[in-house]
């Protein structure tokens, strides 16, 4: 089945439960148990709830994965992921470019616990081989880079993991299933955050962990002793928001392309990020992985901070928040959201600046779109 196809019928019980069309949300704590052989010990808190276990075959089929299993937020899936391979003595290569909380939990929460990280160019394969260490279990990588939408070369990620017997594990958050599908390109773990793209409606806070059965099996013990479990109806509507993904995606791919031109095009923009556009550094590697390029892009103004400032003061229809994916257009400035836990000379390093604007593109008519923009960059000049 082609992805749109798996969308909205992966996973769904045969027979459909009590004739149901949709899946009735179980909403139910505890289950009757009485310890047969072969009896599943079905409890909230093991996240294997009938509900639960229908939005993990889906997620599981969408990226042609052996298992997939849902947490509490995007954040859980990363750390409850690390926890699960890493033991204090061992050691993580990391991108060097990565979403905040990510970022400081690979910087700060993790070397507190014995467990190494090392950062990473993830454009320079050549020096990865710097980085390693007999401890080395793991190397992980984002598909694009928040907000800069960098893409690392991910194939050498993959040879390089086989090469030293590495886990290699990526956040596929930006690309999604509709963009990018990591592991038929030899990625053992794809994580999400949920909350973005997948679900779609900013709704709700979620995560996955996506890949190999065994490795998933392994999160799954310590998500159960750590308490990062998805709720029942968080997952119904993350199940819900699953069967337009690839609708909301392809409109955004598409909006966010023109968005992007008409930005690199006007005389008050100094930059834009978009892998889509043929400036971008990352382009011909995104042309060659992707079937799109995403609805998330960064510009500069020429005004620098203040004139970011007077932008968002003046949009109409697009809504000054943080969090990306929904089908409401998101602005805002990573420095005051995304990466405000980041150090400013580290931000200054990956070139994150005070004035850069990020914008997740929804599904509203694009032309009303640029339209906004046009009048809110016009008064930030003003």
């Amino acid at each position: 089945m082609k992805i749109d196809t798996k969308l909205v019928l992966a996973g769904e019980p045969s027979p459909r439960i009590l004739g149901a069309v949709t899946l009735p949300t179980f909403q139910s704590a505890t289950f009757q148990y009485r310890g047969a052989s072969g009896e599943v010990l079905r409890y909230g808190r093991y996240n294997n709830t009938p509900t639960h276990d229908v939005l993990h075959s889906k997620l599981a089929a969408l990226e042609n994965a052996e298992a997939a299993v849902v947490t509490a937020s995007g954040m859980a899936a990363i750390s409850t992921t690390m926890l699960a391979l890493l033991r204090s003595g061992d050691h993580l290569i990391a991108q060097n470019c990565l979403y905040g909380g990510t970022l400081e939990l690979f910087s700060t929460d993790l070397p507190a616990l014995g467990i190494d990280v090392s950062f990473v160019d993830g454009n320079s394969p050549h020096s990865w081989h710097r980085a390693l260490r007999p401890t080395t279990k793991a190397i992980y990588v984002e598909v694009m880079t928040n907000p800069l939408l960098e893409v690392a070369d991910l194939k050498a990620v993959v040879d390089f993991a086989r090469a030293h017997g590495l886990v290699a594990i990526i956040d596929n958050t930006f690309a999604t299933p509709v963009n990018f599908r990591p592991l038929d390109f030899g990625f053992d773990l794809s994580l999400y955050s949920c909350t973005k793209y997948l679900n779609g409606h900013s709704d709700l806070v979620a995560g996955a962990v996506i890949g190999r059965k065994e490795l998933v099996e392994a999160v799954t013990t310590r998500l159960k002793r750590f308490g990062t479990s998805l709720d029942p109806h968080a997952c119904f509507l993350l199940y819900r928001g699953l069967k337009t993904l690839a609708l909301r995606v392809r409109c955004q791919n598409q909006s966010a392309l023109r968005m992007a031109t008409f930005l690199a095009e006007h005389p008050l923009v100094r930059r834009v990020y978009y892998p889509g556009l043929a400036s971008h550094a990352s382009h011909a590697r995104a042309v060659e992985l992707f079937d799109g390029f995403g609805g998330v892009l960064s510009f500069e103004l020429n005004g620098g901070e203040q004139a970011a400032e007077r932008f968002l003061d003046r949009l109409r229809i697009a809504v000054v928040a943080p969090s990306l994916g929904g089908v409401e257009t998101l602005v805002t400035r990573p420095v005051t959201t995304s990466h405000r836990g980041v150090p400013a000379e580290e931000r200054q390093r990956l070139g994150i600046s005070d004035g850069l604007i990020r914008v997740s593109v929804g599904i509203e008519d694009v032309e009303d779109l640029i339209a906004d923009f046009s009048q809110a960059l016009e008064g930030a000049a003003a």
